[in-house]
């Protein structure tokens, strides 16, 4: 068994005259970020700026602090995304780079560029040979994100329809995919519908990406065009009556596995640090352009090297949270069996745990972890 790994944790408690950003300092530097050498190396901060209409991402105070931490110590930082795979405001450059300025990313308010790291059409893709992988052999990761000397990991860890949760490894293995690695890693399966489930609410077409893949039928009953399909699952989580869901069981799981050996792509060979705010924990991924109400109470904050026990103690703390009232959680507790996990309640096909053991099989980290308070 691997030796545990330090997870630094502070809650969202201030002090009169204090503040969060001023604990989340306090938290880096006990997390041990000043034992980096930043000095002139070029620091990729990955995040999410978060879709038009979201308003559960980070804001952009965080991403601040943590790029005067690594200015501070003579580094180069910039906040940086990949496009996505989906068509909307964040498929190339220029438009996710206004959707960054829009809500609030941008060199004067957090004091360094925004880069996006695949470049104007999410072409701009370094190559990356991997060993010890089940599925990738070569990942395609942006090109900006592999150029930086150190990588740090800013995640909001919320739900995700098809990995349970988004946290520090899905920001870094899905969020560090150029276009090309984002359909590698979602290829192995693409959704159905059970037309005796449809109600014909529109929901799954409003969430979709792709203009033509869904499209309704005279009894106005949904159905799915795989040849326009990309298959990024966002239908499934908008679902409300189970009609949509991925007939291929193994699907999800190579997702998982999948993200892990992409993230894995991003981590080697070089100092990575790893920070998680867990607060306004939506049921979704910030991909979503409304986010639903928060499913627990606000956690905190964490920081490691490690990004599994990262993701571990993320989880465990979330699970140890009450459900809140008038959440998608409760309504999916709500005379439902109870899976004693709130993401497995939320997203039932979704095994969030095979993404940390498979990142543990490969070496990216360890699920123990040694949980340290820092006030």
């Amino acid at each position: 068994m691997m030796e545990a790994s330090r997870v630094y944790f502070a809650d969202m408690r201030v002090e009169t005259g204090s503040s969060l950003l001023k604990k989340l300092q306090r938290l880096l530097k006990a997390a041990g970020i000043d034992t980096i050498d930043f000095d002139r190396k070029f620091t990729a901060i990955k995040m999410h700026f978060g879709e038009p209409g979201n308003l559960a991402f980070l804001r952009p105070n965080f991403a601040k602090v943590v790029a005067d931490t690594v200015r501070e110590k003579g580094g180069i930082p910039f906040l940086t995304d990949c496009n996505v795979l989906y068509v909307g405001r964040r498929t190339h450059a220029i438009d996710h780079l206004a959707v960054a300025e829009e809500n609030g990313f941008n060199s004067a308010s957090c004091h360094c560029p925004v880069i996006i790291a695949d470049g104007l059409k999410g072409t701009d893709e370094a190559l990356v040979p991997l060993s010890g992988t089940t599925y990738v052999k070569e990942a395609k990761i942006g090109r900006a994100l592999m150029d930086a000397d150190i990588v740090i990991s800013l995640t909001h860890f919320k739900g995700h329809e098809a990995t349970g949760f988004g946290g520090a490894l899905k920001n870094l293995g899905m969020g560090g995919g150029s276009r090309a690695g984002k359909m590698e890693q979602h290829c192995s399966g693409k959704p159905v519908v059970d037309a005796a489930l449809c109600r014909g609410c529109g929901a799954c077409a409003r969430a979709c990406g792709q203009e033509r893949a869904i499209r309704f039928d005279a009894a106005h009953k949904a159905g799915i065009d795989h040849d326009f399909c990309v298959g990024c699952g966002r239908c499934i989580g908008a679902c409300n009556f189970h009609a949509v869901s991925n007939p291929n069981n193994a699907a999800l799981d190579e997702l998982c596995m999948k993200v892990a050996e992409y993230a894995k792509a991003v981590v080697q060979n070089r100092p990575c640090f790893h920070i998680s705010i867990v607060m306004q924990v939506s049921p979704f991924c910030d991909c979503y352009a409304g986010n639903d109400a928060a499913i627990i109470p606000d956690v905190g904050m964490f920081a490691s090297f490690d990004p599994v026990a990262l993701d571990a103690a993320c989880a465990d703390a979330c699970n140890r949270q009450p459900v809140l009232p008038q959440s998608l959680l409760a309504d999916a507790l709500a005379g439902h069996e109870d899976h004693h996990d709130h993401f497995t309640n939320v997203s039932p096909e979704t095994n969030w745990r095979l993404t940390l053991e498979h990142a543990e099989r490969i070496g990216i980290g360890t699920q123990q972890y040694e949980l340290i308070t820092v006030k």
